[in-house]
């Protein structure tokens, strides 16, 4: 009979607290993987230079229209973002604005139809257009770049060619007469005053999408799938993930976005002018960027997309606000992006050694 000795015996009693998969994680740890962290010190870091720069900044309407600059990129940002996380880019997403405050507008004017009929019909033409980039790419398996460059061009030319086919100039006809404008406008283009300060409601649907997006990627499983695809779309759907409907859904977000802010600027100022909204695209993926999202995919957060869209509107007024020369505003958003590029990866290496 073999006898084990007690120092060759194994370990019966060690405690839970052994197993590596039960210990807790740091409060650094957490705060060094939140993709957010490089955006917020920037943040911080562009409000307290513009504070210095600019005695007005922090006055409360200052606020009140850094807020408002932040919004309108933001509404736009926290889909794109989202998109960027799942692994992909849309590049008809600017004109995509244009053609839905297009679409209400037009339809309105022509049929005499209440705005809302107008609206209605504009949310469903612009989530098909999203359907449609989602399915695409599904489909033909080509890079969203070439998908959606086709796209932007053919939106591109629809916007021009329909407004001038249908009002004879290059921006829309006035709707302000029509029935359900007031009702339209106070719903996307009101003014709320708190404080004595107004404040946008483009605002209040800012936060709202942040608030939704941030519940969907982190207590959904369709948020599970948008991470899975963007981080290896082949892994994702070699254990059942549905690739091309996490996609064509995450389009279908930018489109809703894209609805929204149509809609704010067809009753912020009645008219539309056709070719309104090219170049935009690039300042929702730099916004999300900024706020933390990889090119690669797989990474970022909603909340990060906020804090890009913020910092975008804390420069783009801070400078006015500053009395300094706006040529220069490219240049500080092109060296914020570089930056917090730069910041968001060695912030993500940490996060890596730490963990």
């Amino acid at each position: 009979m073999t006898v084990t000795s007690p120092a060759s015996a194994p370990d019966t009693h060690q405690g839970p607290a052994s197993d590596e998969r039960l210990l807790g994680t740091s409060p650094l740890k957490r705060l060094l993987s939140r993709p957010e962290l490089g955006s917020v010190v920037g943040a911080l870091a562009v409000l307290g230079f513009f504070s210095l720069a600019a005695e007005s900044f922090l006055r409360a309407s200052s606020l009140s229209t850094v807020l408002y600059a932040a919004s309108t990129i933001g509404i736009m940002a926290v889909p794109v973002a989202l998109l960027m996380i799942g692994g992909e880019f849309d590049l008809s997403a600017g004109v995509l604005v244009t053609t839905s405050a297009l679409a209400s507008s037009i339809f309105s004017y022509r049929m005499t139809a209440n705005v809302w009929v107008g609206v209605g019909v504009s949310l469903l033409f612009t989530l098909a257009i999203g359907a449609f980039n989602g399915l695409v790419l599904a489909r033909t398996k080509l890079p969203s770049f070439i998908v959606t460059l086709g796209t932007f061009l053919m939106l591109a030319g629809l916007n021009l060619g329909c407004t001038k086919l249908f009002s004879e100039t290059v921006s829309t006809k006035s709707i302000s007469d029509m029935d359900g404008f007031s009702s339209a406008r106070a719903v996307f283009a009101s003014t709320v005053t708190i404080g004595g300060v107004a404040f946008k409601i483009t605002i209040l649907w800012w936060i709202v999408l942040v608030a939704l997006a941030s519940w969907v990627l982190l207590r959904t499983r369709a948020g599970n799938w948008i991470f899975a695809v963007g981080g290896n779309k082949d892994a994702a759907r070699a254990v059942g993930v549905p690739v091309g409907r996490t996609k064509t859904g995450l389009y279908m977000g930018v489109a809703l976005g894209a609805w929204i802010s149509g809609q704010h600027l067809l009753f912020s100022y009645d008219v539309v002018q056709s070719g309104e909204g090219v170049g935009n695209e690039l300042i929702y993926i730099i916004a999300a960027v900024i706020g933390g999202c990889l090119i690669t995919g797989g990474y970022g957060s909603a909340v990060g997309s906020a804090v890009g869209a913020l910092i975008f509107g804390m420069t783009s007024k801070g400078i006015v606000f500053a009395q300094w020369n706006p040529d220069w505003f490219k240049f500080f958003l092109g060296a914020m992006l570089l930056l917090a590029t730069l910041l968001n990866a060695w912030v993500r290496k940490r996060a890596e050694a730490t963990a």
